[in-house]
């Protein structure tokens, strides 16, 4: 069997589309000097002639020709008789090449070169791999789902290439079955026992990003730009953006009418809840703009400690700090600024029990609202004992409520 018949023996080989014919045979002759170090030591000895358009090569032995009966290494000398017959105007010390075939290899040397041959395969093809996706990250790309495991997804995208995507990069609400076609963006690519992984993330910011080039024109032509994305994903997601053109309004042309452009990516999402924000370099105007939908009647803002203290009307605090304090933590991490709301009050104005949430748990309002008491003088008015009377809560509990609320009319 000569190289090229060897070669297409191999149907690891042929089938691989990731290596070219001349990549091939570069690295079938790094294998054969493989063989002949291990073999011999050193591959000096040896010609290796490859022809990349005939998919074959050729290996030529040199050996030094020796004055006759002073042969010591019969692998690499020859006597001068021995090399006249051959051609008559050889001299002693000239090389003599001698043509090295495959079926001058024994059985465990094929194998050998099969084996390396495929672990060469395989190295390059990964690395192809590695460098390709690694370019890509950020980018958005889909997959079919292959098969599930207990704490990943392993999706196959168009190019047969596998793409993980682990328990902590899907939103919380995601559930796939096998054959989903799932999108995700390009987070990392690992190597995992020699093999490249190709780590994807759907609870990343640039994912939303990527999604909102996608699904609006305006993003994806560079006419409105995505300044800052911040998300707790599967919950809720605040999204910055900027127009350079001022005919065009960024948050309307990225809401849509009715929210008809925003749809397609709060469903991607698991229902995510999205705010766009209108981007401005006047940061008063931005944190008030972040802390969307609350109206901010004033705020101060600490630039050494990087902190902002924002007074809103009672009625607006629910809305700053928002459900499980998702809002107010996103227009933090969206301005970069630590925000703290303060409810701004008139002396002689009531405030609903419900506007302190953020510090009185839900139950214990509802207690109160049951005896009537559903605004803070209405249980500032009356004295710790009656109200331990009326509700059964301790008066513990009840003297932290009591506190609470003087503090907000004191302040």
């Amino acid at each position: 069997m000569d190289t090229l018949g060897l070669l297409e023996s191999f149907s690891d080989f042929k089938q691989d589309k990731n290596i070219d014919r001349v990549t091939l045979m570069t690295i079938v002759e790094e294998v054969f000097r493989g063989i002949f170090v291990k073999k011999y030591g050193s591959d000096e000895n040896f010609d290796i002639i490859v022809n990349a358009e005939k998919g074959d090569l050729e290996i030529w032995k040199n050996k030094r020709i020796v004055p006759n009966g002073e042969i010591d290494d019969k692998e690499f000398e020859i006597e001068l008789s021995e090399a006249l017959k051959i051609e008559p105007d050889f001299e002693i010390g000239e090389d003599f090449p001698e043509q090295v075939f495959i079926e001058d290899f024994d059985r465990r040397s094929i194998l050998a070169l099969r084996q390396s041959l495929i672990s060469k395969i395989k190295e390059y093809d990964n690395n192809i791999i590695c460098a390709k996706y690694s370019d890509r990250i950020g980018e958005l790309i889909s997959g079919d789902v292959h098969h599930i495991r207990h704490r990943e997804i392993i999706l196959m995208d168009d190019q047969d290439n596998e793409l993980v995507l682990s328990k902590e990069e899907q939103i919380p609400s995601d559930f796939f079955r096998k054959g989903d076609t799932v999108r995700a963006v390009i987070k990392d690519v690992k190597v995992r026992m020699g093999k490249p992984l190709i780590m994807i993330s759907r609870v990343s910011p640039e994912f939303l990003s990527r999604l909102f080039e996608l699904e609006i024109p305006e993003v994806s032509d560079g006419i409105i730009v995505i300044k800052n994305v911040k998300r707790i994903p599967g919950e809720k997601a605040k999204v910055a953006v900027e127009s350079f053109d001022d005919r065009i309004d960024p948050v309307g042309a990225c809401v849509g009418i009715k929210g008809s452009r925003i749809h397609s990516i709060v469903r991607e999402l698991g229902n995510e809840n999205i705010d766009v924000v209108n981007y401005t370099d006047n940061l008063k105007l931005y944190i008030t703009r972040a802390l969307s939908p609350a109206k901010v009647a004033s705020l101060t803002i600490d630039e050494e400690t990087k902190k902002v203290d924002v007074n809103l009307k009672p009625d607006q605090v629910s809305l700053a700090i928002g459900k499980g304090g998702f809002n107010i933590r996103l227009a933090g991490q969206l301005t970069g600024y630590e925000i703290d709301v303060y409810r701004d009050t008139d002396e002689d104005e009531d405030v609903s029990l419900t506007e302190f949430l953020d510090e009185i748990d839900e139950w214990i309002i509802d207690v109160f609202k049951n005896i009537g008491c559903d605004t803070a003088k209405s249980v500032l008015e009356l004295n710790v004992d009656e109200l331990a009377k009326r509700t059964d809560l301790e008066e513990q509990t009840i003297i932290e409520v009591q506190n609470i609320l003087k503090s907000e009319f004191e302040s």
